[in-house]
């Protein structure tokens, strides 16, 4: 893909697209496609391992399921690191970072998805691969205060998208938006890594909604959070408002964020599983599948606008962010209203 090589920051997002076409779709088949065969895979693996999530009280299913599908997702990804960082050379050792922290991210969780490991040791490889990535945006030559934003959005974000992978379809769909609205801020080699991001787990999508044949585990859900973290921050240096490039994330952080606060301040053990967040409510009234399709469309919706007020001024960038947050707050206040706490 030659023809990517090169990409300026000024251009405009209908440039981007046709810069990126000519060589875009064998790029998401072949994430798509390897994602989808590695599931398959991964599941007759842990069916075999007898790795499965059993239903529970802090649980928001009904069968056993097998875990650790995320897996798919995370080597298409790495094999896309090695391919762009030989082809980029400029971008190399950034790359190898990145994917240096992709792989203590993921490895920790594929552990974690054999046998429970320490919440503490989980924690400690989770900062090592942040400030890996840190290092990584600071090779990147990003400015000091998003490089520190970068390690404070990995340690977030693997641990956000942990706890919000709980229903069918919901941490993979989310992925996708987010993943595709960056792909088409970034120059390259980082855009085809966040389509690479998004076909991958496109490829896993069947296999988990609208119904479950497998979940992410935390292989997986630790290894988005950690690609779109770094997805994120990539993408503030190409916004005109650096607020609007965290409007994606705005369903998980709103509603993982006011739940986390809440359990706080009751004293609850606020990092045992639970199944209080709002999305998990939602879910026992309505079904996994409208639950996901109505979260999946307000970040459509927020992740358009971010595409189309990316190069507006830090003030209007603010206002739509908070908007955004607004009406995300306040459909928390609504699933949660009048439900005693669960788990």
């Amino acid at each position: 893909m030659p023809q990517l090589q090169g990409m300026g920051h000024s251009e405009t997002l209908a440039e981007l697209r046709r810069r990126l076409m000519p060589g875009l779709v064998p790029w998401l088949l072949l994430h798509l496609l390897a994602a989808a065969a590695l599931t398959w895979m991964t599941r007759r693996y842990a069916l075999h391992r007898g790795l499965l999530d059993s239903p529970g009280a802090r649980r928001s299913h009904a069968l056993p399921t097998p875990r650790g599908g995320g897996i798919a997702i995370v080597i298409p990804v790495l094999a896309a690191g090695v391919w762009l960082a030989l082809y980029w050379p400029a971008h190399l050792m950034a790359i190898i970072l990145f994917c240096a922290g992709l792989l203590l991210v993921s490895g920790i969780g594929w552990l974690d998805d054999h046998r429970p490991l320490p919440a503490s040791l989980r924690f400690a490889v989770h900062l090592l691969a942040a400030s890996l990535l840190a290092a990584a945006l600071a090779l990147e030559a990003l400015p000091w205060w998003q490089v520190v934003l970068g390690w404070l959005l990995a340690v977030s974000l693997i641990n956000i998208w942990n706890f919000m992978d709980g229903i069918n379809g919901l941490a993979s769909s989310q992925a996708i938006i987010a993943s595709a609205g960056f792909a088409l801020l970034l120059p390259a080699p980082w855009a085809l890594l966040g389509w690479a991001v998004c076909a991958a787990c496109l490829g896993f999508l069947p296999f988990n909604f609208p119904r479950a044949r497998i979940f992410l585990g935390d292989v997986g859900s630790g290894a988005l959070g950690y690609l779109l973290a770094a997805l994120t921050t990539l993408s503030l240096a190409h916004a005109g408002s650096p607020f609007v490039a965290l409007l994606p994330l705005v369903v998980f952080c709103v509603d993982a964020g006011f739940t986390l606060l809440r359990r706080v301040l009751r004293r609850e053990a606020w990092w045992q599983p639970h199944t209080t967040h709002a999305y998990q409510c939602a879910a026992r009234r309505l079904g996994h599948s409208r639950v996901t399709i109505a979260c999946a469309l307000f970040s459509l919706i927020a992740t358009f606008l971010m595409l189309t007020t990316w190069q507006g001024t830090v003030l209007s960038g603010f206002g739509i962010l908070a908007l955004c947050c607004l009406a995300a707050a306040g459909a928390w206040v609504k699933q949660q209203a009048g439900k005693p706490p669960q788990g």
